[in-house]
């Protein structure tokens, strides 16, 4: 009897302790939930270590990105990408076979670029079968042969090509802006400028990646002690996207990007699109199984998600880098989402007496960067802020020179006539109050009685200017 006491108690223990083990577990990752969702973006880090504060940056970043990846609904945004890039993937090639054609690298590049798609080059196609490689290449002999015509229709037909080349990066440009939270793109001048400038800068990046490729092969046959740099070639299409993902998250954002958070993220979104290329290339060897159903069409599905695919990474690296740059100024991240209306206007007032009195002391603006820091205030809130005080044309925003995209803040009006009052009645007023709604008769009570709780907006003898406090 007693050892079978014994035993269950045994027993009991056993599955007690089980027990608290499951409930430490559950608590424990309670626990962390919470920190990550709350705790972690309300740390003062004057208290850490460097150590300490470069590991929560690293999770901030990475909460960052999921979050807004998720919030921005990317797949979204990279499904219309992909749609713009269809339009406009033959007169950039076009474009990028005539330069070569100048090069008289145009046999080379044509048979690298429809590699890379996984297409197949010309000359192994057998004769009277249809091939989307032979479509692709026909409309672009097309497109420049039609270029070099002469007459209103050539013109017009060059213009719409490019038209659609220069479409794809102003979609480019607004989805980086809005990852970026920038609501004020860049002007059709520089856009005209910098969009071509683009069109011309990369398919000559592409000639230079294959003509290296091609010079360092040719010159290993002749001198032995380059044999070891043909070993790094497979590298070299890497480096390319890793160069072109930098200066595209550095430049394309119409706001100043810091290289290092540009390359972080252009060497990691490099990799991923460098997987996603090897899977699709891989792909198209699995799909010619299929070619006698589809036809032509075989390659077209696979393309299209490739394409998805890449900018999904793409666009996923513009994420990454605004949160690693960003991602000090993202305190009460959950509390800027929630702000009650008396503490959105009293941070609006903050940012106003800022600007106000640095204007009234003749000290050069700030950014908004600059404002967010110096008021401890969110980014986003005050980006929110900024922009609704530049539609109340109480401040207007001024580009920085030598600094641009940037832009500074100051006041819109004079000083002495921006008091509490006056911003508090600017705030209360700004948005339509154009509604059908009757204030006289029927809601004459209850408009009456909203107005004299808003009196001390309009009538108050203790009122201050910004400036002054």
């Amino acid at each position: 009897m007693v050892a079978d006491k014994n035993k269950n108690n045994t027993t009991e223990n056993k599955e007690e302790n089980k027990t608290g083990k499951i409930t430490n577990w559950k608590e424990k990752i309670t626990d962390l939930i919470e920190f990550l969702t709350y705790g972690i973006w309300r740390i003062d880090y004057k208290s850490l270590s460097k150590k300490t504060s470069v590991f929560y940056n690293i999770i901030k970043t990475i909460i960052l990105t999921v979050r807004n990846t998720l919030e921005l609904e990317l797949g979204v945004k990279a499904a219309s990408l992909t749609y713009r890039t269809v339009l406009a993937i033959v007169p950039f090639l076009a474009v990028l076979f005539a330069i070569a054609r100048g090069f008289g690298f145009e046999n080379i590049i044509q048979s690298e670029i429809l590699d890379y798609l996984g297409m197949t080059p010309i000359g192994n196609v057998p004769q009277g079968e249809s091939n989307l490689t032979i479509e692709i290449i026909t409309l672009i002999n097309n497109s420049l042969e039609y270029a070099r015509g002469s007459g209103v229709f050539a013109g017009v037909g060059v213009v719409l090509l490019l038209y659609t080349v220069f479409t794809l990066f102003r979609d480019i440009e607004n989805n980086f802006n809005r990852i970026w939270q920038i609501k004020k793109g860049r002007s059709m001048h520089r856009r005209a400028v910098d969009y071509f400038a683009l069109i011309l800068f990369l398919p000559i990046l592409i000639i230079l990646n294959y003509g290296l490729s091609i010079m360092l092969n040719s010159f290993t046959k002749y001198i032995f002690i380059l044999y070891p740099a043909t070993q790094y070639l497979n590298i070299l299409p890497y480096v390319i996207t890793v160069l072109v993902l930098t200066l595209l998250y550095k430049l394309m954002p119409n706001t100043k990007v810091e290289f290092v958070n540009a390359f972080i993220a252009a060497l990691l979104a490099g990799a991923a699109y460098q997987i996603v290329q090897m899977l699709y290339l891989n792909g198209q060897i699995w799909i010619t199984k299929y070619n006698a159903i589809y036809g032509t069409f075989a390659a077209i599905p696979l393309l299209l998600l490739w394409l998805q695919l890449s900018w999904y990474i793409v666009l996923i690296g513009a994420t990454l880098s605004f949160a690693a740059q960003n991602v000090r100024k993202f305190s009460f991240e959950r509390e800027t989402k929630n702000i009650s209306r008396r503490y959105r206007d009293f941070f609006t007032l903050i940012i106003t007496s800022v600007i106000v009195k640095r204007f009234a002391e003749g000290k050069p603006p700030l950014n908004n960067d600059e404002i967010s820091e110096s008021c401890e205030i969110p980014i986003r809130l005050t980006n929110d802020i900024l922009d609704d005080l530049q539609n109340m044309q109480i401040i207007s925003a001024i580009p920085i020179p030598k600094k641009e995209p940037l832009m500074a803040y100051q006041p819109a009006l004079d000083i002495d006539l921006i008091t509490v009052n006056f911003l508090m009645k600017s705030i209360d007023r700004f948005g339509s109050e154009d509604f059908n709604i009757d204030t006289e008769i029927k809601f004459a009570n209850h408009w009456n009685a909203f107005m004299e709780s808003r009196m001390c907006f309009y009538h108050n003898n203790k009122d201050k200017l910004l400036k002054d406090l």
